[in-house]
């Protein structure tokens, strides 16, 4: 009787270690100082996956606290926050796990900001950084981007923006 539920679980195992990674959809809500949204009460714009991989598609290669150095794909964020016609001076990065952090509007011009989607070609999952991670040039700006007060600015796992 014990064989065959081993068997069972062995399989199994071996099944979910060969299946396909559950891909993460990509979505993003903007809401705050926005002058364009696309929802019933006309305060949040939500991006849906086809329309951020619409967006013009940036790369930065550098390397995080996290990660060695890698090459990370995304649209810039002051793209997003063009397309929602963003007037205010701070961004409120809010993540799936409730981590909050705001960066300066300055920082997209500054630094080229992308909010990646990918790193290496691959798609970036929840387990690994995704479904998005705010990417700053670090190894360009090592003087400006060290250190823990910036790495707080590459947040991952992005679900809103929220326009000061």
């Amino acid at each position: 009787m014990l064989a065959p539920l081993l068997a069972l679980a062995l399989a199994l195992v071996t099944l979910s270690a060969h299946a396909a990674p559950v891909s993460t959809t990509l979505a993003l809500d903007v809401k705050g100082k926005i002058s364009k949204t696309n929802d019933a009460d006309h305060t949040v714009f939500h991006f849906s996956e086809a329309q951020i991989l619409a967006l013009p598609v940036h790369t930065i290669s550098t390397s995080t606290t996290w990660t060695a150095k890698s090459t990370f794909t995304g649209p810039l964020l002051a793209d997003i926050l063009k397309t929602v016609g963003a007037y205010g001076d701070q961004i409120e990065i809010h993540t799936l796990d409730d981590y909050t952090y705001t960066i300066p509007v300055s920082d997209t011009s500054r630094y080229g900001v992308i909010v990646a989607y990918s790193m290496n070609g691959e798609r970036l999952q929840v387990s690994d950084f995704g479904p998005l991670f705010l990417i700053y040039p670090r190894d360009q700006f090592p003087g400006e981007l060290a250190g823990a007060s910036a790495d707080a600015k590459f947040v991952w796992q992005i679900k809103a923006l929220i326009v000061k």
